[in-house]
C-alpha cells in the first residue's frame, strides 16, 4: 500500500510492479509441468505488467543447432514458424553465440536486426526498442528471452532496469527449462523402464508354454513381440506338431485383447455344413434341426482372438464367405439378414503349401492375400537342435510331477538319441516320447532302453549297420559309469565303490571313452 502512495511513475511504483510480476512469473513457473504452458504465461505477464510487447523466447534446438521460437507473445503462428536462426545471425542469433545481453535503442537503426517474423512494419521500427538476454544454463546458452518496448526519452536508465529484470527472469525461465526437461527425462525413463518390464513379463509368461533358446525360435519371438499389440491378420506356418496353437495364444496373451476370448477353431475337424454353422451361426429354423438360435465363433470372440487352425482344409464355399467377412468385418448367421460387425483379431494356421494350393485353384487367391498380412513361419524341431533337451526336461518334469514319480533327470545314452533323431512329428512327437518314457522308467533317471523303437532304430542315429557286441557293450560301460560319476558329484572313487569296482579300473575305463568326470561335480 506504500507503494500506492508514491507519485506515479516514481522507482518505489517500478520496484512495486517489477516485484509484483516477478511473484506471478514464480507462481507459473513453480505450477508449470508443461514446458510450453510455462513459457506462454510468462511473455503473458512481461506483456500486462511490464508494457513488454513481442516477448519471444528462442530455444537452441539439440538435434538442428538451430535456433527456433518456443513461444512469443503477439505473433502469428506463421510469423512464429519463420522466426529460425542460426547461431550468430542476427541479434538473437549473437546473444546466445556470445552469452552477452544487446540493446537495440531504435530497431530501424539497427543492420543486424533482420525482422524474420516480418511483425514490425517501418514505422514501427522507430518508435520500437529491442532487448535480448541469453538464457543460461551450467554455463551454456540454451537460448535467448526478447522483447519489445515503445522507445521513450531516458532510455538509458530505463534500459538497464529494463535489462536487470529480464536477466533474472531469464534466470528464472533457465531453471525452468532444467526442472521441466528432467522431470520429463524421469518420465521417458520410467515410461521405458516400465515397457521393458511388461516384455520381460510377456516373455517370462510366453517362454512358460513355448520352449527354446535357439535362434530360430528367437526370431518367431521377436516377430510376436512385434505383432502382438496390432489387429493385423496373423497366418501362422509350419509342420503339424511345430507348435501352431501355442502361438496363437502367445499372441493373444501379449495383446491389447488379452481380456477377451480365445476361440479356436479346427477347419479340418469339420464337414462343410457344420463349419458354417460353427463359424457363423444360424438361426431358428435356418435348416433341418435347428432347434434354436446360435451364436457362431465369430460372435463368440466378441473383443477378443479367432484361432482358425488348419485354415488350407476348407472349402471354397466357405472361402468365399471367410473373405467377406475379412474384407467387411460383418457377417450373417445362417437365416438371417442383419449383418452382425466382427471386433476380432484373426490368426490362421496351416501346415499346407498354400502357394501351391492357389496354383492348383485349390485355395482362392484373393483370401490367401487377406490371411497372408503377416505369415509367421515355425521351424520343425529338426532346425531346432539345441532346444530338444530344454524341451524333454520340460515334458518330463510335467509328467514326473502328473505321475507321482521321483525322475530328475535323463541319461546321457538317451541324450544322444534324442538329438540325433529327426524328428518327423517335432515337438508333438517329442511330448508323447517323453510321456511314455515316464510311465515305463521305474529309477530317478530316464535311460536310453525307455525311449521308443523308433529313436534306437540304426536311421535314427544314422548308422550304417548294426551296433556289433564289442560296441554294445562299450555303449552300456559307458552310460553305467557316467551315471555313477553323476549320482556321485564326479567323485572317481566313490562312482568305483558303487559300481563294485576298483578305482584303477574305472579310471581306465574313463581314458578310454574320454569321459571327462569334472564336467559331472556341482558348482
Amino acid at each position: 500500500m506504500k507503494a500506492m502512495n508514491n507519485p506515479p511513475g516514481s522507482k518505489q511504483d517500478q520496484e512495486f510492479i517489477d516485484l509484483t510480476c516477478l511473484y506471478e512469473i514464480t507462481r507459473h513457473l513453480a505450477s508449470a509441468t508443461s514446458l510450453q504452458e510455462c513459457l506462454e504465461k510468462i511473455v503473458t505477464s512481461l506483456a500486462e505488467r511490464k508494457d513488454m510487447d513481442n516477448g519471444t523466447v528462442t530455444i537452441v534446438n539439440p538435434a538442428t543447432g538451430e535456433l527456433e521460437i518456443e513461444v512469443a507473445h503477439g505473433i502469428t503462428a506463421e510469423a512464429k514458424r519463420r522466426g529460425r536462426y542460426k547461431l550468430g545471425e542476427g541479434i538473437t542469433g549473437k546473444v546466445v553465440a556470445t552469452g552477452e545481453p544487446i540493446i537495440v535503442p531504435q530497431i530501424g537503426d539497427e543492420p543486424l536486426f533482420l525482422n524474420r517474423t516480418r511483425t514490425r512494419g517501418d514505422e514501427r521500427k522507430k518508435k520500437s526498442s529491442f532487448l535480448c538476454v541469453p538464457i543460461l544454463a551450467s554455463q551454456q546458452t540454451i537460448g535467448a528471452l526478447s522483447i519489445d518496448r515503445m522507445y521513450k526519452e531516458g532510455f538509458g536508465v530505463q534500459s538497464e532496469n529494463d535489462l536487470r529484470f529480464l536477466t533474472v527472469v531469464s534466470g528464472l525461465i533457465s531453471e525452468a527449462v532444467q526442472r521441466i526437461r528432467r522431470v520429463n527425462q524421469e518420465k521417458e525413463a520410467l515410461r521405458l523402464e516400465n515397457s521393458k518390464l511388461r516384455r520381460e513379463l510377456s516373455a517370462k509368461n510366453r517362454i512358460e508354454e513355448i520352449i527354446g533358446n535357439s535362434s530360430r525360435m528367437q526370431e518367431v519371438f521377436d516377430m510376436v513381440h512385434r505383432v502382438a499389440d496390432s489387429n493385423a491378420t496373423v497366418l501362422l506356418r509350419g509342420e503339424s506338431g511345430t507348435g501352431k496353437t501355442l502361438v496363437a495364444k502367445a499372441l493373444h496373451h501379449n495383446s491389447g485383447r488379452a481380456g477377451g476370448p480365445f476361440v479356436v477353431v479346427n477347419c479340418s475337424a469339420l464337414p462343410e455344413t457344420l463349419l458354417e454353422s460353427e463359424l457363423f451361426g444360424h438361426e431358428k429354423g435356418a435348416f433341418t434341426g435347428a432347434t434354436e438360435t446360435k451364436r457362431g465363433r465369430f460372435e463368440l470372440a466378441e473383443g477378443g482372438t479367432l484361432f482358425l487352425d488348419e485354415i488350407g482344409e476348407i472349402s471354397p464355399a466357405v472361402q468365399v464367405k471367410l473373405l467377406n467377412v475379412i474384407q467387411e468385418r460383418t457377417f450373417q448367421r445362417l437365416g438371417s439378414t442383419k449383418p452382425i460387425k466382427a471386433d476380432i483379431r484373426l490368426v490362421a494356421a496351416t501346415n499346407r503349401d498354400l502357394e501351391s494350393a492357389v496354383k492348383e485353384m485349390h485355395f482362392r487367391e484373393d483370401l490367401y492375400y487377406r490371411l497372408n498380412v503377416f505369415p509367421v513361419y515355425l521351424p520343425p524341431l529338426r532346425e531346432r537342435r539345441t532346444d530338444i533337451l530344454l524341451l524333454a526336461e520340460h515334458f518330463l518334469e510335467k509328467y514326473a510331477k502328473e505321475n507321482n514319480k521321483e525322475i530328475s533327470r535323463i541319461s546321457t545314452p538317451a541324450i544322444d538319441l534324442l538329438v540325433q533323431y529327426h524328428w518327423p512329428g517335432n515337438v508333438r512327437e517329442l511330448q508323447n516320447c517323453m510321456e511314455r518314457a515316464v510311465l515305463i522308467c521305474d529309477g530317478p533317471a530316464i535311460k536310453s532302453i525307455h525311449l521308443p523303437p523308433s529313436l534306437q532304430s540304426t536311421d535314427s542315429v544314422h548308422a550304417d549297420k548294426p551296433l556289433s557286441l564289442a560296441a554294445a557293450v562299450e555303449h552300456f560301460e559307458r552310460e553305467l559309469i557316467i551315471e555313477a560319476l553323476k549320482k556321485n558329484n564326479g567323485n572317481q572313487t566313490k562312482a568305483a565303490k558303487s559300481l563294485d569296482t576298483s578305482l584303477r579300473i574305472i579310471n581306465y575305463k574313463i581314458h578310454c571313452y574320454g569321459i571327462e568326470p569334472k564336467h559331472f561335480k556341482v558348482k
